[in-house]
């Protein structure tokens, strides 16, 4: 019988946001569960697998891959927001000219 482990990661509350760790924890879905906390300035996630195919150190890993990457469509988001509105705006101002 094989035990699978928890497994804690932790990140510090101000560079790190919640809700880049609870979409990389979502997409966790099918290999682990992650509960995350917070506490003295950490968020603490505890990370269970469910299947034997991620543990230690390889899960740790793909998790923080997974967190990297939410961080980095954050990032592009908050960068791209602008000129989405402007996009959003040109488009219905010229739905509005054909009237």
């Amino acid at each position: 019988m094989i035990v699978l482990s928890d497994l804690l990661v932790d990140f510090s509350t101000s560079t790190q946001s919640l809700g880049a760790l609870q979409e990389a924890a979502y997409r966790l879905i099918g290999q682990a569960a992650c509960q995350i906390d917070e506490a003295a300035g950490r968020f603490v996630c505890r990370l269970t697998p469910s299947q034997q195919q991620l543990q230690g150190d390889e899960l740790r890993v793909h998790f923080l891959n997974l967190v990297t990457d939410e961080n980095l469509r954050e990032k592009v988001g908050r960068e791209t927001d602008r000129l989405r509105d402007v996009i959003v705006a040109l488009a219905f101002g010229s739905l509005t000219e054909g009237e």
